[in-house]
């Protein structure tokens, strides 16, 4: 399971390497270039899903649920 994935953003295309949080959705993250806050696309439960190069750990894991596991909540990291 990879914990490292850089987002890109989609405002000013600057991309970042981030760790990845393995107990929660992180559905904020602000560009640390241009300042943009960043939102998952609709569909997606975490901004790794919709702009990052690997997806959040839930979702590498083929054998689990509902991403980021029913009822968690979400990181605002």
């Amino acid at each position: 399971m990879q914990l490292t994935s850089t987002i890109t953003c989609p405002q000013c295309g600057a991309a970042s390497t981030e760790t990845m949080p393995t107990d929660a959705c992180q559905f904020f993250w602000d560009c640390p270039y241009c300042g943009a806050l960043l939102r998952p696309n609709q569909g997606d439960c975490c901004v790794f899903c919709s702009f990052g190069t690997v997806p959040c750990p839930p979702k590498q894991d083929e054998h689990g649920g509902a991403c980021c596991g029913a009822g968690a909540g979400a990181a605002a990291v």
